[in-house]
Order: structure tokens, then sequence, then C-alpha cells
């Protein structure tokens, strides 16, 4: 997916552990299928999983998930990942990867979710948690600057994207989000990439979040990508309901997510046809919604 992706498998992973964790050396590896496009992942017997970055840019999230994901996890109602231990680069592999508990699942699908509204409320809840919690020397987010910051690389994927969509019609969606007031409080945490690949699904149930790669302090709008790459219309309004969300907050949201999807086509179009698919999902449900309110 990536020019500068690390070439990782299954042999290079028995190697790191049985060296640095030889107590779960004799444990069965195997890949675990994910659109996921920085690490790669590996179930390493029944309740551990070994993650380990396949690009640079994805290094700095290491430290940055064993130091804050233990002091959130006790606020939030639902599971995220839990790390076990930490890994050093060794047999090639240049970075730090870690260990973490395995999290049984599924990810939720479009079209295909027992109980929509029971999740779109669980989410709320999720969110709502999260960005209450103490902010109090928390790093930056990945995500979540002000949205004209994304202005250049948006216009960029529209232009790349000439001839597969409507640019016109999300050239005009893109400026209303742009036109948005600026949240005008404090920093909260974010998780930064929340999408139907970072959920998990349990007995019918919205059981766990996982992948903090984007974790840190934002604008709160940008957690609300999940309202147009995962639920439909009618999930987006208890969703929203349950947040209480000011519209000004609301249309940022819809631009984090027309924006993050106008980006990730052209450059996974080939490689991740998974994700690929649910950045044109996003697309047409801005564009719908955008011309409804024309």
């Amino acid at each position: 997916m990536h020019a500068d992706e690390r070439d990782i498998d299954a042999v290079l992973v028995r190697r790191l552990v049985a060296e640095q964790f030889p107590e779960w050396g004799d444990l069965p590896i195997k890949p675990v299928p994910s659109a996921g496009t920085d690490n790669a992942l590996y179930r390493l017997g029944e309740d551990k999983a070994v993650r380990l970055p396949r690009i640079r840019s994805a290094v700095k999230d290491v430290a940055k998930e064993h130091q804050w994901l233990p002091r959130l996890a006790p606020h939030l109602p639902l599971a995220i990942p839990q790390p076990l231990g930490k890994g050093e680069p060794a047999h090639g592999y240049p970075w730090p990867w870690s260990v973490y508990r395995w999290l049984d699942g599924e990810n939720p699908s479009l079209g295909r979710i027992a109980d929509p509204s029971a999740l779109a409320t669980r989410l709320a809840q999720f969110i709502a948690a999260l960005h209450g919690i103490d902010p109090a020397g928390g790093p930056a987010a990945d995500r979540g600057e002000p949205l004209e910051e994304r202005d250049a690389p948006t216009r960029a994927a529209i232009d790349a994207l000439q001839g597969t969509i409507d640019t016109g019609g999300v050239t005009a969606a893109w400026e209303t989000a742009l036109r948005a007031p600026i949240w005008p409080g404090a920093p909260v945490w974010i998780h930064g990439d929340l999408s139907p690949g970072n959920l998990l699904i349990a007995d019918g149930q919205l059981s766990a979040v996982i992948d903090f790669g984007c974790l840190g302090l934002g604008d709160p709008a940008c957690d609300l990508i999940i309202a147009w790459n995962l639920l439909g219309a009618d999930m987006r309004s208890t969703f929203r309901a349950a947040l209480d969300v000011d519209d000004a907050t609301w249309e940022r949201g819809r631009g984090w997510a027309l924006s993050v999807a106008l980006i990730q086509l052209p450059y996974y179009h080939r490689t991740n046809p998974s994700l690929a698919a649910n950045a044109r999902h996003v697309i047409g449900q801005v564009l719908t919604e955008h011309r409804r309110a024309a």
C-alpha cells in the first residue's frame, strides 16, 4: 500500500517474539486479515496480538499508545487495546512494536448491523466519555486541526478524482464545511480515526474500539466521521441526538468525513479495495445530504 512499507511476515514475528518474550515463544502465530494501512497484525495464541508498524510515520504511535491507553481505559464504556509488552528493533526490523491483549469480535459492515439504534447510542456514549476525559498533558492528535489546514490536500485529491466523482458537488460540499465556525473550546481527547475497521462487534453489540494511532487532543468534530462511514441516515439522527451536537460541530464533522474519504480514494483505490469502497460510500452520503440542503 505504501512505497516505504516494510516487509513483515509470520517468520519475522516469531523470531521477534521468541527472542524478546520467550514466555510466549511457543504460541502459534497467524496473520489477521485487515484493511488497516499503518500496521501489520498477527494473532499470538488465543489471547494476544502482535502489532508492528508498516511505515515510519506509524512508529511514534507505539510509545503513545503504551503511555496513554492504560490511563484512558478506566474512563471508557467499551474495551480498548491493552498493551502487554513493547518490543525492540531486531532481525532487520527497524522499529519498536507491541503485544496487546486480543479483543474478540468482528468489524461491523454497512447494512449488516443487527441493532443499528443500539450501536449508534453506544458509539455516542463512548465518544462522549472520551471527549470528557481530563486533557491535561495529552499530546496533539494526528487529526483534529481546523479544517482550513486540510484545504490544500483535500483540493488536490478532488483534482486527482476528476472524471471519477462529481468534483463540482464535492467542492461545494467541502466549501460549505469550511464556512462552519471553528471549535471555540479547548482541544479534547479524540480517537481521530473512528471507522468500521476500528470497531468490534461481539454477541451483536458494539464491544470495543481499536487502533488509536491518531489519538490525541483536537476538535471533537473529527470523531463524528463515523456518522458517514458507517451509520445510515436514520442511525445518523440517533447518533447526533445522543451526542447533542450543535450545527457547527456537525458541519465540521461532515467536512472531516468528506476530506478523509477524498484523500483516501485516489491513494488506496488500487491497493486497498475495501477502504476505497468505504471512501466512495462516504462521498456519496455527503453529496446526498448536501444536495438535499441546497
